[in-house]
């Protein structure tokens, strides 16, 4: 006699809960940390669309919605990582009241592309339709998120933009303001970069790690391994640069050059030199 369907269910229920990692775990599902997303790309970016007349009340509510999706995506990961409810809770809370410094800094970034990028009609398309945009916002907030050691999450959330954008940006990496990715397909920025003020990456750049070390298990370590990028820098498409390197303020880093070595300041590296010549000074 043929198995029936309930049968069928339960042996498979069975099989897939066998030597699955997360069987007996807890982590935070896909699909509702991208509703929490899409609230507070609404909340920060609020616009006469929202479906509430009164702006004050729409954010409100918008906000009571992200600390409760929140809490509730951190009180799952409690029952991996058993930190509590009440640590929930408050975290939740830092996170909500750090909600307008991140948009003040997305706000620059908004800027940056404004100014760097000509076909940019205005800061409304800019936020509703580049990719970059969508990015780096996500960043900001798992960048906040990781910060306050907050699990998993974090890297879930730069994900989701990285499967949507095609800009894979580690929330480990520190960025500062008025950043800008012009087109932004293929860009990777790794775990340990750190990126100033005012600087700007075209499509398919990379900042790296040239090698990695290893503990006595063959693990690799999370060490400094990503470039720093400093102040009013532009590195131009395809550009790989990689390892614990400096590029130093003011300088350009033309496409298609692979860059292992630091360069001072206002410098220039392109593919007709194959080595760093100075740039006029401003």
């Amino acid at each position: 006699m043929k198995d029936s369907i309930l049968q069928i269910i339960d042996r498979e229920v069975k099989l897939l809960r066998k030597d699955n990692p997360t069987a007996s775990a807890s982590i935070p599902m896909r699909h509702k940390v991208q509703e929490m997303m899409d609230q507070i790309w609404d909340t920060i970016f609020f616009t006469n669309f929202h479906p509430f007349h009164h702006e004050g009340d729409a954010i409100r509510l918008g906000i009571l919605a992200i600390f409760n999706e929140l809490t509730l995506q951190l009180e799952i990961l409690n029952e991996s990582f058993g930190n509590g409810q009440i640590e929930a809770r408050n975290i939740a809370k830092i996170f909500i009241s750090k909600l307008h410094e991140i948009k003040e800094k997305m706000l620059t970034d908004v800027e940056a592309v404004i100014t760097k990028d000509p076909a940019a009609a205005c800061p409304l398309e800019v936020i509703a339709s580049y990719p970059s945009i969508k990015a780096i916002l996500y960043y900001r907030i798992a960048r906040v998120l990781i910060e306050l050691e907050v699990p998993i999450l974090p890297r879930m959330i730069t994900e989701l933009a990285h499967a949507s954008t095609g800009i894979d940006i580690h929330p480990g990496a520190k960025i500062g303001n008025y950043f800008a990715i012009d087109h932004g397909t293929g860009v990777v920025i790794g775990e340990t970069a750190v990126i100033g003020n005012h600087v700007t990456l075209y499509q398919g750049v990379t900042l790296g790690a040239k090698a990695f070390t290893y503990d006595e298990d063959g693990v690799a370590l999370p060490v400094p391994r990503h470039p720093i990028i400093e102040d009013n820098v532009t590195i131009y498409s395809n550009a790989s640069v990689l390892g614990r390197i400096t590029v130093g303020h003011d300088s350009v880093i033309g496409g298609n050059i692979w860059l292992t070595h630091s360069v001072e300041p206002y410098s220039k590296v392109t593919q007709s030199s194959s080595v760093t010549q100075p740039t006029a000074k401003y």
